[in-house]
């Protein structure tokens, strides 16, 4: 099944790279593993998935211990500080930084194994009281300069989350939103290569609106029975 899912995501990354005149080299597919099987997980990375997406400390801090190879984990979920602990080995992006607090946990942490972490704000371009993130620009300049000054942290992107909705004009109004704001950052100086926007519903827009990385789940993996856990198959 995520074989021929797969093949069915390269077709439309694919035709959307074409549609918006970019390589399909500029584009991380990153594979939301949360809540999915080990079993799962290496199938993905037989069939020539190199990176993988939690949103869970501790499910992340479990699956990594269960695996070896040159693949990449990312997390992507709302990460509290007092689990940054769980995430700062295997992690190489932390896509989800949203507060000084948090940057500095991170810092910490990181330098703790000598690592400079790769780290993206996550940034609320709907500004929805149900989502984690950044919703104004002046937050954004101001935890960017704040983080440029952490000698354990590798500033690499923003990351969103659109509106779940069929209304392309408002998913893409998000998209701009954020892809603006990271041209804002790199006049000011900040050398940012990434825009983590896109999921399984809306990632084709995004990858036409300058995304780098796209966040699939569900259009990879199938959909997830949360009635069990990722550790039984």
């Amino acid at each position: 099944m995520i074989a021929g899912n797969f093949k069915i995501l390269e077709d439309k990354i694919l035709a959307a790279c074409k549609s918006a005149g970019r390589n399909r080299s500029e584009i991380i597919l990153i594979g939301v593993s949360k809540n999915n099987t080990i079993s799962a997980i290496k199938e993905a990375l037989n069939i020539g998935i190199r990176d993988f997406g939690e949103n869970k400390a501790q499910e992340l801090r479990d699956k990594c211990l269960l695996f070896e190879g040159d693949f990449n984990w990312h997390f992507v979920g709302h990460l509290q500080t007092n689990k940054v602990k769980y995430v700062i080995e295997p992690a190489e992006y932390i896509h989800s930084v949203d507060s000084s607090k948090l940057a500095d946990e991170i810092n910490f942490r990181a330098g703790k194994i000598n690592k400079r972490q790769k780290i993206l704000f996550e940034v609320n371009t709907s500004e929805e009281d149900s989502k984690y993130g950044l919703t104004k620009e002046d937050e954004v300049f101001k935890l960017a300069d704040y983080c440029s000054g952490k000698e354990n942290l590798e500033i690499c992107g923003l990351m969103t989350m659109a509106p779940y909705t069929d209304d392309e004009v408002v998913i893409k109004k998000s998209f701009e939103k954020l892809n603006s704001l990271k041209g804002k950052l790199v006049t000011r100086g900040f050398n940012l290569r990434h825009l983590s926007m896109g999921m399984t519903n809306d990632f084709e827009l995004a990858i036409r609106e300058g995304a780098t990385m796209i966040r699939i789940g569900t259009a990879l993996f199938g959909h997830r029975d949360y009635n069990k856990s990722w550790k039984e198959e």
